[in-house]
């Protein structure tokens, strides 16, 4: 009996060649065509980096034309083409006709990710309109774009972006939580509509997230008794890093994640305390 049969520093044949031969997971997302929408700060632009680094071409947009040419110089290599482009994704024409355009320069589309929040958290009549037409409607009216080149890659995948606050409720009950939680409903529907075209569709949802020009950093100057108190609820003792949040979606994207369709990926540091059945 050897000593894979005995139990005895148990590993499988297949994975100790792995490691002999130095092999890590591959994310088959070199070649592959990816958008994401938000893509010059936080999150965003964490995510446009992470796909970059793995051997996808990347467009992205935001509302600042400034603030898309300057990340798009930063994240210029010669290996992959990445395009930045100034859209307001609440404009449903623009975004679908960014959608179109950047699906002929990069040749198609296999990877979306919808990124975008107008983080509006008051309970205003206006934030609710704003959160409806940037969260909501901007996430829906960017995969009905890109469905159409979807539908022709081999390896499709959509990836939203909502938030702890649409799991539970939290300080962002409001629009901003309403609409997040929406947009994990929505992504689940897709998945069950979509699998049948081979296209998956999954969410991300991130606890507190601190990078500079985010909205933490301008809590944690203006109102540090709030902060402080944001910052106690993590027993990590500290809010995630945008690179944190976007190697989950850069993987959910992957092929390495093939049959993974349909779910909502927390990633918060166990900030929440419920149970996600």
């Amino acid at each position: 009996m050897d000593e894979d049969e005995r139990g005895n520093n148990a590993v499988p044949q297949q994975l100790r060649w792995r490691a002999q031969e130095g092999r890590t997971m591959d994310l088959q997302l070199a070649g592959k065509k990816a958008l994401v929408t938000g893509g010059t700060r936080g999150i965003g632009r964490a995510v446009v980096e992470g796909l970059l680094a793995e051997g996808a071409s990347v467009a992205f947009c935001a509302r600042s034309a400034d603030a898309v040419a300057t990340v798009a110089e930063e994240l210029s290599v010669p290996e992959v083409v990445v395009r930045g482009s100034a859209v307001d994704v609440s404009d449903q024409e623009a975004l679908a006709g960014w959608v179109d355009s950047a699906a002929q320069e990069l040749g198609g589309i296999d990877v979306v990710v919808g990124n975008v929040s107008a983080l509006a958290i008051d309970e205003s009549p206006e934030n609710w309109k704003t959160s409806f037409s940037t969260d909501l409607m901007g996430t829906v009216n960017l995969v009905t774009a890109a469905l159409p080149h979807l539908e022709r890659s081999e390896a499709a995948s959509v990836v939203t972006i909502s938030s702890v606050s649409g799991r539970e409720i939290d300080f962002a009950a409001g629009p901003y939580g309403t609409f997040k939680a929406a947009i994990v409903h929505y992504t689940q529907g897709l998945a069950y509509q979509l699998a049948g075209k081979n296209i998956r569709a999954n969410t991300v949802s991130p606890g507190n997230t601190y990078f500079e020009g985010g909205v933490w950093p301008s809590i944690e100057a203006n109102d540090p008794e709030f902060f402080a108190e944001a910052l106690g609820l993590n027993p990590t003792g500290r809010m995630a890093r945008p690179e944190e949040i976007a190697n989950a979606v850069v993987f959910l994207a992957s092929g390495a994640a093939s049959f993974i369709t349909g779910t909502n990926l927390v990633v918060d540091g166990a900030l929440t305390r419920g149970v996600q059945l």
